[in-house]
């Protein structure tokens, strides 16, 4: 049974139910020592089966070995592109690949999941190169939470088939080699270079290896929570890499110590906006009207924003700080970002190799 499936929640919570049982049965049959021991085993069944609950609404571990790595480290399974797609794929579809992305700028070598729509594996997409958008997941969380919890290929299967996206190839990496380590996507002073990982490591390996757009014309980001800040900040501290940000849910604030005190200036969302000119990005900033932190950072941010960067706005009434919010509110963003990147562009042909004398 996988970590997260309701037959291993279920069978916490009758494990549970047993062990109470059992306690209730015994208790008078047993001295201080025992009812010690039996009250232990309830408290230890109730909390491993709240924590599998828990694990299952956030992704932070998306597998047993994950769990049970000493590394603390996201896993390493590989399925390069041209191997059998791990979900996926047929007409109409997109299919969704997992490589391993070494980090040479940033020292962090992760694997990341990538979506790649239908139209890239026809004869015609042979020769488009696509845009492109990360997707960072919030905090605790993994990547699979976007395929898992939030159905990320399904929403862009059908929208891309409506026409309302144009094809486009979805990067969906890690954001930390601790899973419980939180980097908010930041160099961390003492810790992960997250921020050189997802705007140098991962950005060059998509180039070299796929076939999509070189230009920030072509690029996006979308993150739900703590995705959503990742979003906002990268696109405003790197407005020559990426055109447009979507945030989910993201607030104005990093709400870590980077160690170097930027979490009070360059990587505040209010600081730069505040100090900095503001760069020619789009950004779309949604929330829940009835969660206060994301909805105050976020109308913060439109409302200290200037031109040349748009600010969107978009609300859901209720929901809170949510995964029922981000699935309301992941189709429209999604559109809205390829509305706001350049389309896929045909690629130069190779030069003709010379011939022979």
């Amino acid at each position: 049974m996988n970590i997260d499936s309701p037959l291993t929640i279920m069978a916490g919570l009758t494990t549970t139910l047993m062990v109470t049982g059992l306690l209730a049965v015994v208790w008078d049959r047993r001295r201080v020592i025992g009812r010690v021991a039996m009250a232990a085993a309830v408290v230890l069944a109730v909390t491993s089966t709240a924590a599998l609950q828990l694990n299952s609404l956030v992704e932070a571990y998306p597998n047993w070995s994950s769990l049970f790595d000493h590394s603390g480290g996201p896993g390493r399974d590989e399925n390069l592109p041209g191997q059998p797609p791990a979900h996926g794929g047929g007409p109409g579809r997109g299919r969704i690949v997992t490589v391993m992305v070494a980090g040479v700028a940033s020292g962090m070598s992760m694997p990341m999941i990538i979506y790649l729509p239908a139209a890239y594996d026809t004869p015609e997409g042979e020769g488009l190169k696509f845009p492109v958008i990360e997707g960072l997941h919030g905090y605790p969380g993994t990547p699979e939470a976007w395929v898992r919890r939030l159905d990320i290929a399904g929403h862009l299967d059908r929208e891309i088939a409506a026409g309302r996206m144009a094809p486009t190839v979805v990067l969906l990496p890690y954001q930390t080699t601790k899973l419980m380590l939180d980097t908010e996507c930041t160099d961390l002073t003492r810790g992960p270079r997250a921020e050189t990982y997802l705007t140098r490591d991962v950005r060059q390996w998509a180039i070299d290896h796929l076939r999509v757009r070189a230009d920030g014309a072509g690029w996006g980001l979308i993150g739900y929570s703590a995705g959503g800040f990742c979003a906002m900040n990268l696109a405003l501290k790197h407005p020559d890499l990426y055109a447009a940000g979507a945030s989910l849910s993201g607030e104005s604030e990093p709400g870590i110590k980077v160690g170097d005190g930027s979490e009070r200036t360059t990587n505040s969302i209010s600081w730069r906006l505040t100090h900095r000119p503001p760069p020619p990005v789009a950004l779309y900033v949604a929330w829940s009207r009835d969660e206060t932190a994301a909805r105050l950072g976020s109308q913060r941010v439109a409302r200290l924003a200037k031109a040349p960067l748009l600010v969107t706005t978009a609300t859901v009434a209720h929901g809170g700080h949510s995964l029922t919010v981000w699935q309301q509110l992941e189709t429209p963003a999604l559109d809205w970002l390829s509305a706001n990147l350049a389309s896929p562009q045909k690629a130069p042909l190779p030069p003709l190799a010379s011939k022979r004398a």
